[in-house]
């Protein structure tokens, strides 16, 4: 029988020590990535729906993103003017409807 080395450190004694997967860690890890995988695709889901009031109103999925993309491009000239407080004034003119940016 080998002779046991004294004054050795927790590291130095589990050097090369792998411990195996156990059915419980296997299981709940798999219940984890299956968790992740389902909050990946509710995300997903979720840009890529349009609210349901828009497509009462006749609004495609395109069509949201260029207003989005629109509104997101007001912000930041607003916000390049220093205005980061404002509300938005709905107006009809004709066949037009013109959003205006009011402050607060």
């Amino acid at each position: 029988m080998s002779k046991i080395p004294k004054n050795r450190s927790d590291k130095e004694m589990l050097a090369g020590f792998m411990e195996e997967e156990t059915l419980e860690e296997a299981l709940q890890k798999k219940a984890r990535a299956e968790e992740a995988r389902e909050a990946v695709q509710k995300a997903k889901e979720a840009q890529e729906a349009v609210p349901p009031n828009l497509l009462r109103a006749g609004f495609t999925k395109d069509l949201t993103d260029a207003l989005g993309k629109a509104l997101m491009e007001l912000k930041l000239e607003l916000a390049q003017e220093g205005i980061t407080r404002y509300t938005f004034k709905v107006k009809r003119e004709g066949e037009s409807i013109i959003l205006t940016p009011k402050k607060q």
